[in-house]
């Protein structure tokens, strides 16, 4: 799209013009690179905040303005991002020992040196050993000081709102080897000012240990901003819109929080069960009689850090799939209501909250806006001019014809990606998923419908070619018609399938149109078929185009020994060592020098997003 910024203009009256007029409507370009994800030569097993220039410096090699991080709250030893012990709270495993302030570095230079040798940066999975390895030696650096300084005393009065609670609940479940909140005793549990106050009086150095290392983040991570501001790059944030139950969050906040009922989402063609994620729902009333107090000093900390902040989840502003702590777990998602559910009084409940947060911060608010998504999250968007997220696999509507201009498949306020974080990145979908079908989803179907599930599979598609959880095709049902031929069954009876092929079957085909490499081979995954993805993504009408760093360094040759699965930084619904563990093949150094970047760069200049 060659590039007039003057269809943006709306952006500067919107509801959110403060924002704009402070952040500028014009096109831009980004990456998301999770912090734990990259690392510098200097870093201790782990991606550390400073190592956030060394991005800055290589943004600047590439034309791009923006870098979007993940959640960097404190993850506890679960590790896993949305699912944080605090909204506010910075993770620790993220300092950078070597730049500690109002210490003398020097003492403690035997142990920097082992922890770097114990645990080396740029292995391909994270070992989040490092944590416990590096609070260890941060408690050494804090026993070591006489007094801090009135900088610290002023942090700790601004940050009044959250971080007493914080740390006295950090070392809370020290004291209760990790175990959640709720199995504390009961004065404790139910957060008694008097017995807390108690505790705190007679824990009161490890309480201050955390608050100090929060006042370490804050510093690192607001120095690294001001250096990205200063080399004309934005950093953006990643707020998670729900939090742990096993939380400092909702132990200090209960009565804001629904404990009888877990979050989740609805079933779609992605998930067919719905998902449950085990965060608490919100008691949205009780929020705001206090004046959306949580929110709001969760904005202004955060604009310490960041220029744009991401909602995660932003359809839950609006309504909230809520499922009861009664259900059995092999329901899923399935059996739950959204909060509110009355559908009437989505909108207004949703620029409610918005409005909160926007009205009470300088940052420039982004959607997550993913699923299952009300037509009222498309208008607040729009009235807002917030940018959404548009995925290019998915921001079509191909139909039964090839007649489609890509660039104009994408909203204006959107962010045009290629792959998130809980996506697989580019080249894992068009090797293992396009011109597939979800198994689990088939399976949902014939159970819904009636059909036996066996046979269908058999009849419909090729076992010898369908592996992880993807049914491939067979060849010879090459129309949606011969769908209903092969089944016996008219469109009415057997739609779901229909439609299935209608949007899979020849995938392949239509996105290589798509991306205008037509009659291209779509078994072999070239260079220039991930440069014309890349190329056709930059060209959408979107305001903002930031790709995942993986898609990005496809264009080399890094993860040619990889197995292509791995690329994946989260699998939505599962656990294990392979979700927010992986660690990019070479260092910020090295990604400095690389030959991809001027053609990076060229692609930026030709979208016009420089």
């Amino acid at each position: 799209m060659s590039g007039n910024n003057g269809i943006y203009n709306y952006f500067l009256t919107s509801k959110s013009a403060k924002q704009w007029n402070r952040f500028g409507a014009k096109r831009r370009a980004g990456i998301l690179a999770p912090l734990f994800s990259i690392f510098s030569e200097n870093s201790a097993g782990i991606g550390e905040i400073p190592d956030i220039k060394l991005l800055v410096e290589w943004c600047a090699k590439i034309g791009a303005s923006i870098i979007q991080l993940l959640p960097m709250n404190d993850v506890g030893f679960d590790f896993a991002p949305y699912s944080c012990q605090s909204t506010f709270a910075l993770e620790p495993m993220y300092l950078s020992l070597e730049k500690i302030a109002g210490i003398d570095v020097n003492l403690f230079e035997k142990d920097i040196k082992k922890i770097k040798k114990d645990f080396p940066a740029g292995k391909k999975r994270v070992n989040y050993g490092i944590k416990k390895a590096k609070l260890a030696i941060l408690s050494k650096m804090f026993d070591s000081i006489e007094k801090c300084p009135e900088e610290y005393e002023d942090f700790v009065e601004k940050n009044h709102f959250w971080i007493n609670d914080y740390a006295v609940f950090k070392v809370l479940k020290e004291e209760n080897n990790e175990k959640e909140w709720e199995s504390w005793e009961d004065t404790l549990k139910n957060n008694d000012g008097e017995s807390v106050e108690n505790f705190r009086e007679n824990n009161f150095e490890r309480v201050n240990f955390h608050i100090w290392m929060q006042w370490q983040l804050y510093l690192q991570f607001r120095d690294a901003k001001k250096y990205a501001n200063s080399k004309g790059v934005f950093i953006q944030g990643d707020l998670p819109f729900l939090v742990a139950r096993d939380s400092s969050d909702v132990w200090a906040h209960q009565h804001y929080f629904n404990l009888d009922f877990s979050s989740g989402a609805p079933p779609d063609m992605y998930f067919a069960k719905g998902q449950r994620w085990g965060m608490p729902t919100y008691k949205w009333d009780n929020i705001e009689n206090n004046k959306f107090d949580y929110l709001i000093e969760k904005v202004k900390l955060a604009q310490n850090f960041y220029d744009m902040f991401r909602i995660d989840h932003f359809v839950g502003l609006f309504r909230l799939w809520t499922i009861s702590l009664d259900e059995p777990a092999d329901t899923y998602g399935l059996k739950g209501r959204f909060d509110p559910e009355n559908e009437g009084l989505w909108k207004e409940h949703g620029q409610t909250i918005l409005l909160a947060m926007t009205d009470n911060s300088n940052m420039l608010p982004c959607a997550e806006d993913l699923g299952v998504v009300p037509a009222c999250s498309y208008e607040t968007l729009k009235e807002f001019a917030i940018p959404g997220m548009d995925v290019q696999r998915w921001t079509r509507d191909w139909g039964n014809t090839y007649d489609f201009k890509p660039a104009e498949r994408y909203r204006e306020n959107s962010v045009a990606i290629i792959s998130s974080h809980d996506m697989t990145p580019l080249v894992t979908w068009w090797e293992n998923e396009a011109s597939t079908v979800d198994a689990m989803l088939v399976a949902k179907d014939c159970e819904e419908k009636g059909f036996d599930h066996e046979e269908v599979r058999s009849k419909l598609f090729d076992a010898t070619i369908s592996s992880a959880g993807r049914l491939r095709w067979r060849k010879e049902i090459n129309t949606p018609e011969e769908v209903l031929k092969v089944l016996g069954r008219t469109r009415d009876q057997a739609w779901m399938f229909y439609d299935m092929h209608r949007e899979s079957y020849d995938e392949k085909t239509k996105f290589l149109k798509l991306i205008g490499m037509e009659g291209a081979d779509p078994d072999r995954t070239t260079k220039d078929f991930i440069r014309a993805a890349i190329r056709t993504a930059g060209s959408a009408a979107s305001i903002f185009c930031i790709q995942l760093l993986q898609d990005l360094l496809s264009l080399g040759d890094y993860f040619e020994k990889w197995d292509k699965y791995d690329l994946r930084v989260n699998t939505p619904g599962s656990t294990g060592d392979r979700n927010w563990s992986i660690v990019m093949p070479l260092s910020l150094e090295k990604m400095l020098n690389m030959d991809i970047n001027k053609e990076i760069m060229e692609i930026n200049k030709e979208t016009n997003r420089i």
